[in-house]
């Protein structure tokens, strides 16, 4: 490392070590934040035996990124978000508003096809019915990849 040191800058280019300015990293939280929200925010699905519409990205964490190596760019991201839902299911021939929160862990750029939802239902029923509503809540799974699929895709065209 001390001979590297003593080398001068026409030394270090041809030993081909990258110089001051090949390399920058910007910070699109802000705008990963937002565009999250706003494309996530207002969805609303029908199932056999009720309806949910998501209102609320509640939480939404994580880091985007656009990194510039010698001219090339590249893009990454890692989140967590929770969705607020409100819906109405049919409970033994009653119409009963349930709320509570589709939760999802940790993702990142291109890994949607792993992606994962896991529901939280603030109503006090049964087990089994909250069995069948967070089944049915799955199908959110597919039109949340869609969204997020977006998402990657104006990240990269950034």
């Amino acid at each position: 490392m001390a001979a590297l040191r003593q080398m001068g800058d026409s030394d270090l280019k041809e030993l081909g070590t990258p110089m001051a300015g090949t390399w920058e990293e910007k910070n699109l939280n802000s705008w990963a934040n937002g565009r999250i929200k706003e494309l996530l925010s207002s969805m609303s699905l029908e199932f056999s035996k009720g309806k949910a519409a998501i209102d609320e990205v509640t939480k939404c964490s994580g880091d985007a990124f656009l990194i510039t190596v010698r001219n090339k760019k590249r893009v990454g991201y890692t989140f967590e978000l929770t969705l607020r839902f409100e819906g109405e299911w049919s409970i033994k021939d009653q119409k009963e508003k349930i709320k509570g929160h589709v939760d999802i862990p940790e993702f990142s750029f291109g890994e949607l096809d792993d992606l994962k939802i896991e529901s939280r239902i603030s109503n006090d029923i049964s087990a089994e019915v909250k069995a069948q509503i967070s089944e049915d809540l799955q199908s959110f799974l597919e039109p949340i990849r869609k969204k997020l699929s977006q998402f990657e895709q104006e990240l990269k065209d950034r």
